[in-house]
């Protein structure tokens, strides 16, 4: 069967398309993989050290003397480190 005829634009369209595909697979080639391993082993220790200052504050914070001391930045401390777990826990993939 024979084949139809092709526009001109069309065709330099299609080749444009087909050296961008190229150009963007010689990209993804070159560039070095991420390595992310590293963060489960930040995001959980340190979502836990938040989580157990927390309870050590509610539970003896009265005698504690730094913690007596810090007052309620206690919750910053806590909370912070928390939050601070879930902004490293959006590096994993």
């Amino acid at each position: 069967m024979p084949e139809s005829k092709v526009r001109p634009s069309a065709k330099k369209k299609a080749q444009a398309k087909q050296h961008d595909k190229e150009r963007d697979a010689e990209a993804r080639k070159k560039a070095a993989p991420v390595d992310r391993s590293w963060v489960p082993w930040v995001f959980v220790p340190l979502g836990l050290f938040g989580v157990l200052w927390l309870v050590v504050y509610y539970i003896g914070g009265a005698y504690i003397p730094f913690m007596k001391a810090m007052g309620n930045w206690n919750m910053l401390v806590g909370i912070g480190c928390m939050a601070a777990s879930f902004v490293v826990a959006t590096f994993w993939k």
